[in-house]
């Protein structure tokens, strides 16, 4: 079986798992803050980094600080994983579903202009397929509109924003680091931001909103005698995962490197197929988490299942969240129903060799002949 997506791991991982237990500490405590310290190194910031336990609760504690609840809406693009959607939903905030452009699958302006109401109070743009190339126009879009901008980054970590790394601008940036994103501590997030009464609040919420215990919890120590001032939750990383995190950062260039070979590829021996559409996003830019193709003719879900035959996985990234009952629309968004009806991702890790990606270029030609 080729696999869609895997853990790259060797015994590296292996050794800094040994030695964090070794040091008879598993909780939050200095891997934690050596992990936000090296995250800052890479990405070459100014912005505080906030480790979490996973990418969707970097989404909904980013929310939360943002003063999203109850009565307030959010904007984000229908075309995502749903927890996108949970993390906003987790806030008792509503999400509210915006169409994407066809050739990208990034949000659609013009239809979120059209869902702007006194409620709503941030957009979530979702970095697709490692696409950060529109954050420009999002940026512009919530200053006109006095949105505050939470990044689901997920995709992007490595990537750029025009000539900057994801992470150094804008004004609040969510990574994911499970299993299968450019880098894994296993399970984990991160929140990067510049804004101080965001960062204090984020440092207390992520350990069940106690004052000033993150600090303590870097030192192997904790808070006792404590005040709590507003909801909280157990998000914080543990030591164990971001002994893993540290070791995977230190491979991060070469897992792009691997990555950026496959993609290439890909793009060589399937741009000329008529049965096909690639996403129109700028490769050269993305530390590239997914390769999603477009198949058309309603030939999506026989090519999926032919693949599987010849013992090659696909997914589907993703259906449409307005469809799904929890957060079903009473409208339609066009481009977001087609796109999850054509949608496929093909095989993309650093372990896949060349004769498996070959493979697979082989197999989707032999369908359509």
């Amino acid at each position: 079986m080729i696999r869609l997506s895997k853990s790259s791991l060797n015994s590296k991982e292996k050794i800094a798992i040994s030695r964090v237990i070794g040091n008879s500490y598993l909780g939050m405590g200095p891997e934690v803050k050596l992990f936000e310290e090296e995250i800052k190194d890479y990405l070459n910031t100014s912005k505080k980094v906030i480790a979490v336990s996973s990418g969707t609760a970097a989404l909904h504690l980013a929310l939360q600080a943002c003063g999203v609840g109850k009565g307030t809406e959010v904007l984000v693009p229908s075309i995502t994983y749903v927890a996108s959607f949970q993390a906003i939903s987790a806030t008792g905030a509503k999400p509210v579903a915006c169409d994407i452009a066809g050739d990208n699958g990034f949000i659609d302006l013009e239809d979120a202009k059209k869902r702007i109401n006194k409620k709503t109070k941030v957009i979530m743009p979702v970095h697709y397929a490692s696409n950060a190339q529109e954050m420009k126009k999002v940026y512009r879009f919530a200053k006109k509109h006095q949105l505050r901008v939470v990044e689901d980054a997920a995709h992007s970590f490595g990537s750029f924003n025009g000539n900057k790394r994801v992470g150094q601008i804008g004004d609040v940036i969510c990574f994911s680091f499970d299993g299968i994103k450019n880098i894994t501590s296993g399970e984990g997030g991160a929140i990067l931001t510049s804004d101080k009464s965001l960062i204090s609040k984020l440092n207390d919420i992520r350990l069940l909103g106690v004052r000033g215990d993150s600090k303590k919890r870097y030192s192997k120590s904790r808070s006792w005698n404590f005040d709590v001032q507003e909801q909280g939750w157990r998000y914080h990383l543990s030591d164990v995962l971001a002994a893993i995190g540290r070791t995977q950062l230190k491979k991060v260039e070469s897992f792009q490197e691997k990555r950026k070979r496959i993609v290439n590829f890909y793009i060589s021996k399937l741009t000329s197929m008529k049965e096909i559409e690639l996403l129109k996003i700028d490769f050269k830019k993305n530390h590239q988490h997914i390769f999603p193709i477009k198949v058309l003719d309603n030939k999506r879900d026989p090519l999926k299942k032919f693949l599987e035959k010849k013992g090659i996985q696909t997914g589907i990234h993703y259906q449409p969240n307005h469809l799904l009952s929890k957060f079903r629309t009473p409208y339609k968004l066009t481009e977001s129903e087609k796109f999850g009806q054509e949608i496929l991702s093909i095989p993309l890790h650093p372990d896949l060799n060349n004769k498996e990606i070959k493979r697979v270029v082989i197999e989707i030609k032999n369908f359509f002949s």
